[in-house]
């Protein structure tokens, strides 16, 4: 986002939308079952610095709570700072959700069109991506610095690691949405996602005939 300026509130919505919508409909049908518990991660950037907003406050009852339902469902989420308190980072908070998002679909969407599990350095690229542009827009939005935040994105994942919607069309169409999105969100990056119904099938048979097209 340039220039870090905030997005209004409307724009954000239809962001954070958009992942529910995909999530539920696509990538949630196509994870392994088993025990989503979160486990326990690091402490956040402010952990035991003085109370500056209660994470719990920003995000209970917004939409950006939505990304951390989303995230709970996803193999490999953890909870920053189990036992929170008013000093906790509510940008840290958001950066760990989108970064299960991000490395949580590119597994699944890797595994339902190449039928393997992907390089651990997709994975890790792709959950780092998303951290740093999510987590970016949420602290333009409430104008809230994270030193975590700024780390992660004064050293982001090279662009040739990451995929694009050609490879992975959900992760890389969440990835393109949140690089710039006040440029982005009146026009899908990837249109024809919204037909598909049938769960990462569909769309890997979609993807399939516009890479061969007959």
């Amino acid at each position: 986002m340039s220039g870090g300026r905030a997005l209004d509130e409307l724009t954000v919505h239809l962001l954070l939308g958009r992942i529910v919508y995909f999530h539920v409909l696509l990538i949630a049908p196509d994870l392994p079952a088993s025990d989503r518990a979160p486990v326990s991660g690091p402490a956040c950037c402010r952990h035991r610095a003085p109370a500056f907003r209660s994470p719990e406050t920003v995000l209970a009852g917004s939409a950006w709570g939505a990304l951390l339902e989303v995230a709970a469902e996803l193999p490999g989420h953890h909870r920053l700072c189990p036992r929170t308190s008013n000093a906790c980072c509510a940008v840290c908070r958001v950066a760990s959700a989108a970064a299960a998002v991000g490395s949580g679909w590119a597994a699944a969407e890797h595994r339902a069109y190449h039928q393997r599990f992907p390089e651990p350095g997709l994975l890790d690229a792709c959950g780092r991506a998303a951290a740093g542009r999510v987590g970016r827009v949420f602290a333009a939005r409430y104008a809230t610095e994270c030193a975590a935040l700024d780390l992660l994105t004064a050293e982001p994942p090279a662009l040739e690691t990451l995929p694009g919607v050609d490879e992975l069309p959900l992760t890389g169409e969440l990835l393109a949405l949140w690089t710039d999105p006040a440029a982005t969100t009146q026009a899908p990056v990837v249109s024809w996602l919204n037909h598909c119904t049938g769960g990462l099938g569909d769309v890997r048979r979609v993807l399939e005939s516009r890479r061969n097209p007959s």
